[in-house]
């Protein structure tokens, strides 16, 4: 009688760490400051009106310079790790993740009180 053996290959879900891009980024690396942006282009409207058309020239940088900045934070935010799960996918991630803390809190909790 021939055993047939067939290779075990552990199931790897496409959210483990090790599966996840280099390239993604975390909230606290994301760089989107468009307040100070919006506070010039206001500042800039309300200059003197008789001054228009270099106050238009500015304005016009200063609309730009937002433009980019909001692109460079669209770009930023396609980057993060998990944005492209619904909300669905992240509470069950989540839950499998609570899961496998309590069991290696509960192994370790179990090992810390076990005599040798």
């Amino acid at each position: 009688m021939e055993t047939q053996t067939q290779d075990i290959k552990p199931i790897i879900n496409e959210t483990q760490p090790s599966q996840i891009q280099e390239n993604t980024l975390k909230i606290a690396d994301l760089d989107i400051e468009i307040l100070p942006t919006i506070y010039e282009i206001i500042r800039c409207v309300e200059k003197d009106p008789s001054d228009n058309r270099n106050v238009s020239q500015e304005c016009s940088q200063k609309i730009l310079e937002l433009k980019r900045r909001f692109d460079t934070a669209r770009s930023q935010i396609k980057q993060l790790s998990g944005i492209d799960f619904n909300k669905e996918e992240q509470l069950q991630k989540r839950e499998l993740l609570r899961s496998q803390l309590k069991q290696k809190q509960e192994l370790i909790a179990k090992y810390k009180n076990k005599q040798f």
